[in-house]
This record gives structure tokens, sequence and C-alpha cells, in this order.
């Protein structure tokens, strides 16, 4: 049932005239910064995770989490902890392991079906504070995090979460790396590489024996990245299981709260795949809602510095579709 036939996403600005555009200008041209205020959450396994959090003296909460290789001041990110703190929610934007501007202690990074972090984050959310309205909202491997999470929990989800929302979401993980080898996607693979290379690089220095930086003179492809070092890393025994575990698809069966999926058509790095129409359509919590224009965490309204985004995540929230 749930599926939207119409999109409050209606038109890019005249200057966004396609996809690669509408993902690209934003994430580069847009300015926005706010006051956050650094915690640092350890977690049981010895490592820590960054929180960084708005405190508008609320019960409500907004939970926020970041992209492959963003943060918390990526500017999708602080865009909406901004619109949701001037409506009076507190606003916590967490960053996975590596992603806050200091490395993390153990060998192991992050990944799009990492949900143990999520749900160490969310249980310290209640430890501080009486929470009674919390929603998740999450971008690209963000959303594949929302939504695992929501799915895995199911009816042992905490009362006080609500909702959760997930934009430009890769809920294919698989079927989203054999978008992002092709050669029109050929600067959001080198991107992501890059990092992640340099991140591979450090951990070598950090761990010697233990990750062996040569093998990224072997990588031609995104799965023989996934092959050394992704799923051993995690934990993994092959990179088949790693796509499996990892993509919120599979998962989302379980959703037990009202859940929007959002994603672009003209988004350039996702696969049809990764908009499951049919599970949506016989699903009754699981919205899927798919504009035509908007690109990868893009969705720029003509309005300076402000995006769809944020505003339909708070009207999700109010009406539950």
């Amino acid at each position: 049932m749930p599926l939207i036939a119409s999109s409050s996403y209606l038109q890019s600005p005249a200057y966004l005239w396609n996809g690669h555009v509408e993902t690209i200008v934003p994430a580069v041209a847009r300015r926005v910064k706010v006051p956050y205020e650094r915690e640092r959450l350890e977690l049981p396994d010895g490592d820590f995770v960054d929180l960084d959090w708005l405190d508008k003296k609320s019960r409500r909460l907004l939970v926020l989490t970041h992209g492959l290789e963003g943060n918390s001041r990526r500017n999708y990110v602080q865009a909406t902890a901004r619109f949701f703190a001037q409506e009076g929610w507190d606003v916590l934007a967490w960053n996975c392991r590596s992603c806050s501007g200091e490395m993390n202690r153990l060998p192991r990074l992050y990944h799009h079906g990492e949900i143990g972090d999520f749900g160490q984050v969310i249980q310290h959310a209640f430890r501080t504070k009486d929470y009674e309205q919390v929603a998740l909202v999450g971008f690209s491997m963000g959303g594949s995090i929302t939504l695992k999470y929501l799915g895995v929990q199911g009816k042992e989800l905490p009362d006080a979460v609500k909702t959760g929302i997930a934009f430009s979401t890769p809920c294919d993980i698989e079927a989203s790396i054999r978008t992002l080898e092709l050669p029109v996607n050929r600067f959001y693979k080198n991107r992501f590489y890059k990092k992640l290379r340099r991140k591979i690089e450090l951990k070598a220095i950090q761990f010697p024996g233990l990750i062996d930086a040569g093998l990224l003179n072997q990588v031609k492809t995104w799965r023989d990245f996934d092959t050394f070092f992704s799923a051993p890393l995690n934990g993994f025994d092959s990179p088949e299981t790693f796509y499996q575990q990892a993509s919120c698809v599979n998962y989302m069966e379980g959703i037990r709260v009202p859940a929007l999926l959002a994603n672009a058509q003209n988004d350039p790095i996702l696969s049809p795949e990764c908009s499951p129409a049919e599970l949506c359509r016989r699903h009754p919590n699981v919205y899927l809602e798919m504009p035509a224009r908007g690109g990868h965490v893009g969705f720029t309204l003509h309005r300076r510095g402000f995006s769809w985004m944020e505003q339909r995540a708070m009207e999700f929230i109010q009406n539950g579709k």
C-alpha cells in the first residue's frame, strides 16, 4: 500500500539540469554551520564514536546518520539539524567510527549494515534524557543503517522511537556497486575510493602485520576492495556474505513503525533494486517515495540553503505518511 504516487518534490532549480549536477552542486555550494556540542561515546569493545548534539531542552530527539565517508558536519546533516532545532527538537548527529576527524582505535571501520554502534548511540541517548519521541533520519549509507536497525529491532524497538526516514539509500549493496562501476560514475567511485584507501593505509600503520596495504595495488573494482578489506575487517567470510548482511532490503520486512524511503529516479548512483517497490507495496509501514528529480542527497529547493529533505522529514514525522 505505501507507494507514494505523487511526490511533493516537484521541480529542481533550472540550473540543476540532471542528476549529476543535482548531486554535486549542493554538496559543494551549500554552506551550513550549527553550534554542535561534542561528546565521545566509549563503546563496549574498547572503541569510540563521537556524537554532536544540539540541546534545545526538549523531550523530542532527532538522530541523524551520515553517508559513506561523510560526517556530522556535512551540509545535508547540518541543514537538517538546524531545521529541527529551530522547531524545538534536540538533535544528535553521530559520526561512524573513523569519521569524526580522529581515527578509531580498532582495525575495523564501519559499513552500510553496521547497526551495533547505532544501537549503542540510541541507548546512550535514552540514558542521557527521558525522551518521549525519537525520530531517526539517515542519508545514503545512513539511510541503510537506519532501515536495517528498524527492521532488525522489529517489535523490540524502544517505544519512544516513533519513525524512521531514509534519503537516497542504497538498499541493495551489490546492485549499488554494479551501478557505481559504470563509467559514467567514475567520479563518485574515485572520490569514495581515495578516502577509503587513505584510511586503509593508516590502519596498516596502526596494525602492522594485520592489514596488508600492498593489496591496495591489486584493487581494480569495488568488489576487490570489499574482498581484500571490507569483508575480512568486518568479520565476514566473503563479499557475498558481506553484501547480504549489509543490504537493508533484506531486513525491511521487520519494520514495525512508519518509515519513509525517498530515492530520486534520477539518482546517478542508485540502481532500481534500491527502491523495492514490491516490498513497499505490500508492507503496511514502509513508504516509498520516488521523485523524478533530486539526484543523490540533493533535492535542492529554490530557497537558498534549504533542501526538500529536512522539510519532508518533518512532514512525515508529523503525519506518518
